[in-house]
C-alpha cells in the first residue's frame, strides 16, 4: 500500500461522512439558530462564556486530540495496517462522531450541563453518582498518562545525561505559549477583535514563541518537569476559561492545524510505501510471553481517532458552554473529531514508512511520528531538524492541551459528586464545604494522577485505553436515553454502544485476570499491577451499574407524554 492512496481515500471517506451523515443526524435531531444557547443564557465570565465557532473549534480539537490519534495508530499497527485503518474510518465515522455530536447536543439543549446531569435527569440520580465517580476517577488515568508523556517531551536530558536539543526548543516554547496565552485573552476579552485580527495576533505570537524557543532552549530533568507541569494544570483548572483555556487552546489550533497540513503535503510529495504487511495476525506475543488479542485490544488502543469517551467530556463540559448558535455544534464536535480520524491516518502511514521489513521502528509513538514527517519535509528542502522540533512541539500541545481541559473536568466531576440538592436557606454540612471546594477538589484530582504519572505512561495506557472506551459506552447510553425521552431518533447510537460495552468489559476483564494471576504466581509488582488492579476493578464495577441502569431506561417500552427539559427545540 501506497501511503498517498491511503491518505487520500481517507480524506474522501471523512468529507463524504460530514457533508452526508452529519447533516443527516444534525437534520433528524434538528438544529434551531434561532435558540438562546446557554453561554448566552447562562453567561457568567467564568465557564458560559459566548465564543466564536473558531474558538471553541480551536479548543475542542486540540483538546480532544491529545496524544491519543499519534500513540494508538502506531501502537495498534503490531495488527497490521488494514485492521487500524478500517478501525479509524468506521470508528471515527459512525462510533466517534457521532458520539462527539450526540454530547454536545444533549448538553446543549439541556443549558450546558455535563453528561453526569443528564444522566441523572434521564436515568436517574443513582446513576448519575456512579458517572461521577467513573469520570474522576479516568481523569485521573487521563492526567497521569498525559502529564508524563509531556514531561517526557520536555526532558531535557536522554538516558546517557546528554542534552536533547529538541525537547529542551519545544519546553521553551511551551512555556512561552502560556504567558502568550494569557496575553492573548484579555486582548480578545478587552479589545474585541474581528476573527482576522484575532487569527493575526493569535500567529505573530505562535512565531515569536517558536524563534526564541528554538534560539534559547531549556535543559531541565524529566521528573522537574513532571512537578511543573502539575502546577501548570492546577492553575489551569481553576483559571475562568476566557483567561487561559480558550486563548491557549486557540493558539495551539493554529499549531496542530499545521502540523496536519504539513503532514498532509509531506505524503503528497514523498508518497512512502508502508512498510508493514496489511495483516499480521489475530494474537500477538511479546517476547515476555504475554499475549495481546486484536479483539479487544484494537479497539482500546485505538481510541483517539476511532471514538474516545474523553471527548464527550470535553464537548459537555466546556465547549457546550461556550457555543454561540446552535448550528455551530455539527463543525465544532462532527467535524473536530473527523479532523482527529485523519491525524490517525496521518499516524498509521508514518509508522508504515519506518516499518523495516515489517517490523515496528523503535522509539516512542511521539518520535516516530515526528521522525518521519519531518523526513517526509526534508524532500521540500526544509531543515530536518527544525521540522523534528515543531512535530515534537505539536504532539506535545496535543497532550498539554488536553491536561488543562482534563483536570477542570476532574475537578467539576469531583466537586459534583458531593454537591447535595438542598431546600432554600438550608446550609450543607461541614465537610461537604470542603469536598466542593474547587482548590481541595483539583488537589484530590491532581496528588491521585501525580502518583500514577510517576509508573510511567506505558504502565498506564491500556487501562487508560479500556476506561476511555468504557466512558464511551457510558455516553452514549446517556445520550441514547435522551434521544429517545426527548422523541428524537436515536437508534444510529445503540450499536455503537452495545459493542463498546462488549470491547470495554472485555478488555477489563483481561486486566484483572492477568493482574490477578500474576498475584496467585507470585510475580505481582505492588507498584504498577496493584494501582492497575484497583483501578480496573473500580472501572468495571462502576462501568456496569452505570450500564445497566442506562439499558434499563432504554428498554422503557413507556415514554412520558410530557417531554422533559430540552425536548423542545
Amino acid at each position: 500500500m501506497n501511503g498517498l492512496v491511503m491518505l487520500l481515500i481517507a480524506a474522501v471517506v471523512l468529507l463524504a461522512a460530514y457533508l452526508i451523515y452529519g447533516r443527516w443526524l444534525a437534520k433528524k435531531w434538528g438544529i434551531d439558530p434561532n435558540k438562546k444557547t446557554p453561554a448566552y443564557e447562562l453567561e457568567d465570565g467564568v465557564d458560559y462564556v459566548p465564543t466564536k465557532p473558531s474558538v471553541v473549534f480551536g479548543h475542542e480539537f486540540a483538546s480532544i486530540a491529545g496524544a491519543g490519534p499519534i500513540n494508538g495508530p502506531i501502537q495498534a499497527a503490531m495488527f497490521g495496517w488494514l485492521p487500524v485503518l478500517l478501525w479509524v474510518l468506521i470508528g471515527g465515522v459512525f462510533f466517534g462522531a457521532v458520539q462527539d455530536f450526540a454530547a454536545l447536543y444533549a448538553s446543549v439543549k439541556n443549558k450546558g450541563k455535563t453528561i453526569g446531569f443528564i444522566i441523572e435527569t434521564y436515568i436517574g440520580k443513582t446513576g448519575k453518582r456512579l458517572f461521577l465517580a467513573f469520570t474522576w476517577l479516568f481523569s485521573i488515568l487521563v492526567v497521569a498518562a498525559f502529564a508524563d508523556i509531556v514531561a517526557g517531551t520536555f526532558g531535557g536530558f536522554n538516558a546517557a545525561g546528554e542534552q536533547v536539543t529538541a525537547n529542551g526548543a519545544v519546553a521553551t516554547t511551551s512555556m512561552l505559549f502560556i504567558i502568550a496565552a494569557v496575553g492573548l485573552g484579555f486582548f480578545v476579552r478587552k479589545a474585541k477583535p474581528n476573527g482576522i485580527v484575532n487569527a493575526a495576533a493569535a500567529i505573530v505570537l505562535l512565531t515569536i514563541c517558536i524563534a526564541i524557543g528554538l534560539a534559547a532552549p531549556i535543559f531541565i530533568a524529566k521528573s522537574i518537569w513532571l512537578y511543573i507541569v502539575f502546577a501548570y494544570i492546577f492553575v489551569a483548572s481553576i483559571t475562568p476559561v476566557w483567561g487561559l483555556l480558550q486563548p491557549r487552546d486557540y493558539l495551539n489550533s493554529f499549531l496542530l492545524v499545521a502540523m496536519i497540513a504539513a503532514g498532509f503535503i509531506g505524503v503528497i510529495f514523498a508518497a512512502p510505501s508502508i512498510n508493514l504487511p496489511a495483516f499480521t495476525s489475530f494474537a500477538i506475543v511479546a517476547p515476555n510471553g504475554s499475549v495481546s488479542y486484536m479483539f479487544p485490544i484494537l479497539f482500546v488502543t485505538v481510541a483517539c481517532g476511532a471514538v474516545s469517551g474523553f471527548h464527550s467530556l470535553v464537548a459537555s463540559g466546556t465547549a457546550s458552554k461556550q457555543i454561540e448558535n446552535e448550528k455551530h455544534m455539527l463543525p465544532i464536535s462532527f467535524g473536530a473529531m473527523l479532523v482527529e480520524s485523519l491525524l490517525a491516518v496521518l499516524a498509521l502511514i508514518a509508522v508504515g514508512s519506518l516499518a523495516v521489513g515489517g517490523k515496528l521502528p523503535a522509539g516512542t509513538p511521539p518520535q516516530i511520528f515526528a521522525t518521519a514527517i519531518a523526513g517526509f519535509l526534508t524532500r521540500l528542502g526544509l531543515p530536518e531538524n527544525v521540522i523534528f522540533t515543531l512535530i515534537t512541539l505539536s504532539v506535545s500541545a496535543f497532550a498539554l492541551t488536553s491536561l488543562d481541559s482534563v483536570a477542570r473536568v476532574g475537578r467539576l466531576a469531583f466537586q459534583e459528586l458531593f454537591t447535595e440538592d438542598l431546600s432554600p436557606g438550608q446550609e450543607p454540612p461541614a465537610i461537604l464545604k470542603v469536598l466542593t471546594n474547587k482548590y481541595v477538589a483539583t488537589v484530590a484530582t491532581l496528588i491521585m494522577g501525580y502518583m500514577l504519572a510517576i509508573l510511567g505512561y506505558a504502565n498506564i495506557w491500556p487501562l487508560f485505553g479500556s476506561a476511555n472506551q468504557l466512558l464511551a459506552a457510558l455516553a452514549l447510553i446517556s445520550c441514547s436515553v435522551f434521544l429517545k425521552k426527548t422523541h428524537r431518533q436515536g437508534v444510529t447510537l445503540w450499536a455503537p454502544m452495545f459493542i463498546m460495552l462488549g470491547v470495554t468489559f472485555t478488555a477489563l476483564v483481561f486486566t484483572i485476570k492477568d493482574k490477578g494471576g500474576k498475584l496467585f504466581a507470585g510475580t505481582f509488582n505492588v507498584g504498577t499491577d496493584f494501582l492497575q488492579l484497583v483501578f480496573a476493578i473500580l472501572l468495571l464495577g462502576l462501568g456496569i451499574m452505570v450500564a445497566v441502569q442506562g439499558v434499563a431506561k432504554l428498554a422503557e417500552k413507556e415514554i412520558p407524554a410530557n417531554k422533559k427539559e430540552g425536548a423542545a427545540a
